[in-house]
C-alpha cells in the first residue's frame, strides 16, 4: 500500500498533469481562432478576386462581339 506521502505526490503531480493539459488546450484554442481568422480573410480575398476576374471576362468578351 502506498504511504500517504507518495499518494500526496502523485496527486500534485495529476495536478500539474491537469494544468498541463489546460494550458495546451488553451494554446490550441488560440492557434484555431488566428487559423479560423487568416482564413476568414483568404476567402474575402478571393471572392473579391473572383468579382475582379468576372469584370475582367465581361470586358473581353464585350470587346470580341465588336
Amino acid at each position: 500500500m502506498a504511504s500517504p506521502a507518495e499518494i500526496e505526490r502523485k496527486v500534485r503531480q495529476l495536478d500539474n498533469d491537469v494544468q498541463s493539459i489546460y494550458e495546451l488546450l488553451a494554446t490550441i484554442d488560440a492557434t484555431q481562432k488566428r487559423q479560423g481568422n487568416r482564413l476568414n480573410e483568404i476567402a474575402a480575398t478571393q471572392a473579391d478576386h473572383g468579382e475582379k476576374l468576372d469584370a475582367i471576362l465581361e470586358l473581353l468578351r464585350g470587346n470580341q462581339s465588336k
